[in-house]
């Protein structure tokens, strides 16, 4: 008799799963790691425990982060929570975007090409250059004397 009730406990639990798509993907941009869950919901945008405009303030960080969604025209059908890592502010607006973006193509193949387009899923590769030996930064001699 136990038996049956743990089977149908796990049942429900599998239709509940299934009717609310959870998608995690990982965005990156520079030094920033962005794991992003994706959840259908009303729009709603938690990242690092804060919402959207509370971590990325006022500017067009916010509208970076959104752009994927808005582009595609789901705004309002997922909800967004991520955890944002290392990097500065604009690095992980750019990891967090690519992160959407990844979690999208997921629950939806048919948006790839669209995003492709835009290039919301292409990782910037663009790194700061390392400093070298016997050089003041990566580029940048020591002042040259002639005597």
């Amino acid at each position: 008799m136990a038996e049956e009730i743990k089977t149908e406990e796990t049942k429900t639990e599998e239709t509940q799963a299934d009717e609310t798509k959870v998608q995690r993907a990982t965005g990156k941009r520079k030094t920033a790691v962005a794991a992003v869950r994706l959840v259908q919901g009303k729009g709603e945008f938690v990242v690092n425990g804060k919402t959207l405009e509370e971590y990325f303030g006022s500017g067009p960080l916010p509208l970076v982060v959104k752009q994927p969604l808005a582009a595609v025209d789901r705004l309002t059908k997922y909800n967004v929570y991520a955890n944002v890592t290392g990097g500065g502010i604009s690095g992980q607006a750019g990891a967090l975007r690519h992160g959407i973006s990844k979690a999208l193509v997921a629950l939806e193949e048919d948006l790839r090409q669209q995003l492709k387009r835009l290039g919301f899923l292409t990782r910037d590769p663009r790194m700061k250059e390392r400093k070298k030996y016997g050089q003041r930064g990566a580029r940048a001699r020591f002042q040259f004397s002639k005597r």
